[in-house]
């Protein structure tokens, strides 16, 4: 009877022991994904808390960039009639020629 008893222990024992390995592995691996959720969120507050003072630079320099390029469209106009009546002399300066 005492042997029953005891191998009966010894095999809960056993059940016990795997059930405790078994949690200890479940509680590393939520230790790992919790560093890893903690890295991660690391990381983009360090991208995301300089985004704006970027986004700020580079809108100013977009507006920099379209107001030269506003200046740049009027030259072109101007130069492409400038071009367009001279071609327009050239031409009428040909006939007379002939």
């Amino acid at each position: 009877m005492i042997t029953i008893v005891v191998t009966i222990n010894i095999l809960i024992s056993v059940i016990l022991l795997y059930v405790a390995w078994r949690v200890w592995l479940l509680k590393r691996s939520f230790m790992n994904l919790k560093n890893a959720f903690n890295t991660a969120s690391r990381n983009s507050h360090a991208v995301l808390s300089t985004l704006p003072n970027f986004l700020y630079a580079r809108q100013k320099v977009i507006k920099n960039l379209r107001q030269r390029n506003q200046g740049l469209e009027s030259q072109f106009q101007k130069s492409t009639q400038a071009l367009s009546i001279l071609l327009i002399v050239s031409r009428l300066w040909r006939r007379r020629g002939q």
